[in-house]
């Protein structure tokens, strides 16, 4: 059995071995790679062995003509095609690829088309800071981790008291500050900036300001300048005497996109302007341990794809089960798990055929829910200087995410809708022609 990614390997190779599972991971049409269907000429008819139903000896694909007709077809074809299971990787990614590729399967509808998905999960044990680990021991039980994919794991967080579920989160955030703090003064230290800017960098950021995070690849429809689309209210923001809200970004661009490096160099710029001095930070050299460091430790992880091309998206994922809430356009994996209470939602996943009205709105929601719902929640407290609503939903989104979005619920969804079956191990089918609808949310 082997399990083949769009992204990652030759589908014109990959998709003719026998019991193949093949995932893809793109949610454009112009992305699946054109491949001289020579290469695969070589390895379907070069002596591999195919049943007979599904290749004949005149070398023609099932509905697909000729090999010659296909010489610059997509190579995603193939591995469609030839896998005994094609999945993609979230709700929304699922009804896309089918709509994308329904002309392949003519005489079908497009909801039967034979692409089922199974959401993307996260390792917990790699992104779960010790201190959330500890507190999961304490309240749900020493094997908690041993269950993570059992949702009545997850009720225990109900009862952990307020007071010690924030205290734990703002001990995360102090170090990421601090963190933040000594990486953008070794930053400035190469750069060869001044005394006066090494003391300015030194202090940046406020443990009671709301922070938000962004880290991630800066491709261009991921939208990291979308929060500087209208810079006065970005501003005035960061600026708020009373309700202040601070960035924290980090990642890196292709170094072939161009697009993306100057959105990247934007968006670092911004640090360096008086305005945004001490409450925007770019973390350069972003890394497996920086993205450590974010996910641990920010109130808020900020995601604004443009939808639907999102095809799931995980550093959302990461930072569910160390207390930080969502806000994000309902695109990939957040579309199916936003439920309203568990996390904040950009728009109401309304697109636009142009990309400029597409992105103003979204703008205007990411504007407008940071105004009305994220900063004015957190910076409601008790007598006890508790955000009581605020942390409600770090509870929520623990109890309802936490058991859904990780790699031991993904692993088992794999083993017992995709490889068992496919391997032919299942001892009952009742309804053989259904496979593609197991959802893995």
């Amino acid at each position: 059995m082997r399990l083949h990614e769009h992204f990652d390997v030759d589908p014109l190779a990959a998709s003719t071995e026998r019991n193949s599972l093949y995932r893809s991971h793109i949610a454009v049409i112009s992305s699946p790679r054109k491949r001289d269907v020579t290469i695969g000429r070589q390895h379907v008819v070069g002596g591999v062995e195919m049943p007979p139903p599904e290749f004949g000896n005149e070398g023609c694909y099932p509905g697909m003509g000729s090999l010659r007709a296909l010489e610059t077809s997509l190579a995603a074809v193939l591995g469609l095609r030839f896998s005994r299971r094609a999945n993609a990787v979230s709700s929304l990614h699922g009804e896309v690829s089918r709509a994308m590729w329904s002309n392949l399967y003519p005489g079908t509808t497009e909801d039967a088309v034979p692409i089922g998905h199974i959401t993307n999960g996260v390792h917990v044990p790699t992104w779960l800071a010790p201190q959330m680990f500890q507190l999961y021991d304490r309240h749900l039980g020493s094997g908690w981790h041993e269950h993570s994919a059992e949702p009545h794991i997850w009720e225990g967080i109900e009862k952990v008291d307020d007071g010690e579920l924030w205290e734990t989160h703002l001990s995360l955030k102090s170090r990421l500050l601090e963190f933040v703090r000594r990486r953008a003064v070794e930053q400035a230290k190469r750069r060869r900036e001044g005394f006066e800017s090494l003391q300015r960098l030194g202090r940046v950021l406020s443990p009671d300001a709301l922070t938000v995070g962004f880290a991630r690849r800066f491709a261009t429809y991921k939208r990291a300048d979308l929060i500087v689309a209208d810079i006065e209210r970005l501003v005035s923001m960061v600026n708020d005497p009373k309700q202040p809200v601070q960035f924290v970004f980090s990642g890196k661009a292709h170094p072939r996109d161009e697009p993306g490096k100057r959105m990247l160099q934007r968006i670092a710029g911004l640090m360096h302007e008086r305005q945004f001095s001490e409450k925007f930070v770019f973390v350069e050299d972003y890394d497996i341990n920086v993205g450590r460091h974010l996910v641990q430790g920010v109130d808020v992880w900020l995601n604004n794809p443009r939808r639907p091309l999102e095809a799931s998206g995980t550093s959302g994922q990461k930072i569910v089960l160390n207390g930080a809430l969502n806000l994000s356009v309902l695109d990939g994996w957040w579309a199916e798990a936003y439920d309203g209470l568990n996390g904040f939602a950009i728009g109401s996943g309304k697109t636009h055929a142009n990309m400029s009205i597409h992105d103003a709105r979204d703008g205007e929601d990411l504007y407008r829910v940071l105004r009305e719902e994220v900063i004015p929640l957190y910076y409601q407290r008790d007598r006890d200087g508790l955000p009581r609503q605020w942390i409600m939903r770090m509870k929520r989104a623990i109890r309802t995410l936490g058991w859904r979005f990780n790699a031991n619920r993904m692993v088992m969804d794999y083993t017992m809708k995709c490889y068992v079956p496919a391997a032919g191990g299942t001892s009952s089918n009742m309804n053989p022609a259904s496979w593609w609808r197991a959802s893995g949310s």
